[in-house]
């Protein structure tokens, strides 16, 4: 009889022993997604912050284009106050933003004396070299995503995860233009 008690005290140990090792994975790993999406947070806000420079300096080679720069403000609005939505809203007005700048380096494009203007080359390194900070960003952030909602979705984990309110997480997702081409034509 002491036998059983002493195996049934062993498992009730192992089981929850599991218990706390499965709830802290779960919880590290929140913790990676909310650190990540942080990392996001952190690019897009120096894009914005970079825009008004940038279209200011538009402004002066091409005014005539004030359709173009309403739309990248527009955007760029629209951009900073989903910063606090959820991850599919906050994408959504970020792509909103990137198809817009999209369009203004296009009518730059039409402006030699623009594209030769150091501020504009700046400007636009400095956008480029964010856009790529962005990218990686968003990797890492739907990797973490990713990992998490695995572990919370798995036997034995969710129970974990279903019992402590873990919930999960949305990717931030590009846009379908930024995915590139469906059919290559030559």
């Amino acid at each position: 009889m002491a036998v059983v008690g002493g195996l049934v005290c062993l498992s009730i140990v192992g089981v929850l022993g599991w218990m706390i090792v499965a709830y802290n994975r779960i919880v590290r790993l929140r913790n990676q997604v909310a650190a990540s999406w942080a990392q996001i947070d952190v690019q897009l806000k120096r894009r914005s912050d970079l825009i008004p420079n940038l279209v200011e300096t538009v402004k002066g080679y091409a005014a005539h284009e004030s359709a173009t720069l309403a739309a990248v403000t527009a955007a760029r609005t629209g951009a900073v106050a989903a910063a606090s939505a959820e991850p599919g809203a906050r994408a959504q007005a970020e792509n909103a933003l990137t198809q817009s700048l999209g369009r203004l380096f296009a009518v730059a494009e039409a402006y030699p004396d623009l594209k030769a203007n150091q501020n504009f080359a700046a400007l636009q390194a400095e956008l480029a070299t964010t856009e790529n900070k962005i990218a990686y960003a968003r990797q890492f952030y739907n990797s973490a995503v990713q990992t998490f909602n695995t572990a919370g979705q798995t036997f034995p984990t969710m129970l974990i995860a279903g019992l402590v309110g873990f919930k999960a997480r949305e990717f931030f997702e590009t846009a379908e233009g930024e995915r590139g081409p469906v059919q290559v034509r030559f």
